[in-house]
């Protein structure tokens, strides 16, 4: 019987959770092998909270980050605004399907009228990533910025279908914070703050408005293998509900906690059971402001803005849950926090480490963009060394083909560098620059020096006689 007893102690023992100590040492490793300035976590076991911290607020500076430090959420404020909506619903003053034109009269008569708050909760209501990363940069700082942002969205007709497929657009949980304002007479960042963070005693927590509220840590952006304090603007009310939240270690253990203890408090333990269930049959792993994961029963949100990488995850079900906040944004294979990030949650929830993340794909991809201007450059050098090929290809019609051509294939590549991969990210150059300012430089030196190259190999050509036979 001993020894049956110990070997359960054994095996409880193996898919036990790291200890705070082997977390606080797994990030000091990842530090020490990272260019990320700073970084604040915290480890919810039931009622017991543990947190650690780790680096500077400021690359330069001294002074350390704590549990208490704040940070920039990004899209963890999804959750956010999804547990308000769920409020007003059992408060009886929404109805998740009804349509969105029901509260907002902007959205009356428009195609992006019939679009459902659930639709808009679980990210099938149409919208597009790209969509969603389009609204009109001056309105992001105004005092009425949501509703500003919610009546542009109103007069744009979602790329697809409502309820037709899933595509995560900030688009949808803007609109929904609109909707808060309208049903509750009250700012949206009022209304957060007098039903989620004051119950919650979230003190160190607000939502930003164009200005900080209080210290917060200092947002780092990559650039070309290290990183460098962010020049971006402050998230104001615009970005508010979908990524616009500031909040600490410390507090966001208390808000999973609430998350996961199966009572009713500032929202029914059956509406925090919705909130973390598939939102629909088209959205299999999105609930209310959560990513689910249904083979690991865990539910999490990553967040990204101009200088801060977050996670928020938590198994319900075993009342375990960990928060990893970051003042550095993740570079393209070079200066990343991903594995810090999800390596913490792993060993925290007890879940297999992560596999590969394409690291390796990424780093190629940088390295080919660097070598592009390079390349460019040294193209020029040719061409002039080889001017006299290039003038005698003016005394044929393929020659001359041969001349013009690149200046159309630069052009396309310009269009590539500047339009099409941006939008891959779903992102204008413009907002790419804002999280990833070297990739967006190469990719501006890329479509500037093709274009100069062509330029300058016919200007070449045609710039001298053709070399003598």
């Amino acid at each position: 019987m001993l020894r049956i007893s110990a070997v359960l102690l054994l095996l409880a023992a193996l898919i036990a959770p790291a200890s705070a100590g082997e977390l606080d040492d797994f990030v000091a490793g990842q530090m020490r092998d990272s260019a990320l300035p700073g970084v604040a976590w915290a480890m919810v076991d039931g009622d017991e909270v543990t947190t650690g911290a780790h680096g500077v607020v400021a690359r330069g500076g001294d002074e350390p980050v704590t549990a208490e430090t704040r940070f920039l959420l990004g899209s963890i404020s999804k959750s956010f605004t999804a547990l308000a909506i769920m409020q007003l619903v059992e408060a009886g003053k929404l109805d998740l399907d009804q349509p969105v034109s029901h509260y907002l009269g902007d959205f009356q008569g428009k195609p992006a009228g019939a679009i459902t708050l659930r639709q808009l909760l679980g990210h099938t209501s149409g919208y597009s990533t790209l969509q969603g990363n389009s609204a009109p940069a001056d309105t992001e700082a105004l005092p009425d910025g949501i509703a500003r942002r919610a009546a542009w969205f109103a007069q744009q007709e979602p790329d697809y279908s409502p309820g037709s497929r899933w595509e995560y657009s900030n688009a949808n949980y803007l609109i929904l914070g609109r909707v808060i304002e309208s049903v509750s007479a009250m700012r949206y960042s009022d209304y957060v703050a007098a039903n989620i963070f004051d119950p919650l005693g979230m003190d160190d927590s607000y939502v930003s408005s164009g200005e900080p509220q209080g210290a917060i840590a200092q947002g780092h952006v990559p650039w070309f293998g290290s990183m460098r304090a962010t020049e971006a603007k402050w998230s104001g009310l615009g970005s508010a509900p979908q990524g616009g939240i500031v909040s600490t270690a410390g507090d966001l253990a208390r808000y999973l906690q609430m998350m996961m203890n199966g009572r009713g408090d500032i929202l029914s333990a059956a509406g925090k059971a919705r909130m973390l269930e598939p939102a629909s049959d088209a959205s299999p792993g999105y609930g209310f402001g959560w990513m689910l994961d249904g083979a690991e029963g865990s539910a999490y949100h990553t967040g990204l803005s101009p200088g801060f990488e977050t996670i928020a995850a938590m198994i319900p079900a075993k009342k375990r849950g960990v928060v990893v906040l970051t003042n550095g944004g993740s570079g393209m294979g070079f200066a990343e926090t991903t594995q810090l990030r999800y390596g913490l949650v792993a060993r925290a929830l007890d879940l297999p480490p992560p596999g590969d993340t394409g690291r390796a794909m990424r780093i190629a991809n940088f390295l080919s963009l660097a070598a592009g201007p390079i390349v460019l450059l040294l193209a020029m050098a040719w061409a002039w060394v080889k001017r006299g090929s290039l003038r005698a290809k003016r005394a044929s019609a393929f020659g001359r083909f041969s001349l013009w051509f690149p200046l159309a294939a630069m052009a396309a590549v310009a269009w590539m560098c500047v339009s099409i991969i941006p939008q891959l990210f779903g992102v204008s150059l413009a907002t790419l620059a804002l999280f990833q300012p070297d990739m967006a430089l190469m990719l501006k030196a890329i479509a500037i020096l093709g274009l100069v190259w062509a330029a300058v190999r016919l200007g070449i050509a045609y710039g001298g006689r053709p070399a003598s036979r």
